[in-house]
């Protein structure tokens, strides 16, 4: 059996004749070196660096995995854009929701945050694997 510190992804693409689909593993221990890798995305704004790396997409764009890291930030949210399943490798994340309501995750958590959740998000740093769903995203 894999560690729990792991995650599976399957192609939602469509085998050619010649191709033969195969499981991705995003090891925990290589989270870092793959977010390195000429392949992730990084991004500095506003103090907070940023880096990802898609692992899968459906082909609408609407659902999206992959890995995550940001660096410390505090952010109040007026409105979640998406619905997001997460799992925290490193790091952590304290929600706390317009009602007051604190939720601490740290690693080795999960969390979903639905669309048009309302709080503040706040943070030290962390690495996470990430599903996002973006209904009402417009078909490409």
């Amino acid at each position: 059996m894999k560690k729990a510190a792991s995650l599976l992804f399957l192609s939602l693409a469509a085998p050619s004749m010649a191709q033969t689909l195969h499981p991705v593993e995003i090891p925990a221990t290589e989270a870092d070196a793959m977010l390195a890798g000429p392949k992730a995305v990084a991004r500095s704004r506003n103090g907070v660096d940023t880096r990802w790396l898609e692992m899968l997409g459906s082909t609408d764009k609407k659902m999206s995995a992959g890995i995550y890291s940001a660096t410390a930030s505090r952010n109040e949210i007026a409105s979640y854009g998406e619905d997001e399943f997460m799992y925290f490798i490193k790091g952590g994340v304290t929600l706390t929701s317009a009602d007051g309501t604190v939720t601490e995750i740290t690693a080795g958590d999960a969390v979903t945050i639905p669309k048009g959740w309302k709080g503040v998000w706040d943070t030290k740093g962390y690495t996470k694997y990430y599903v996002t769903y973006k209904p009402d995203e417009p078909a490409k």
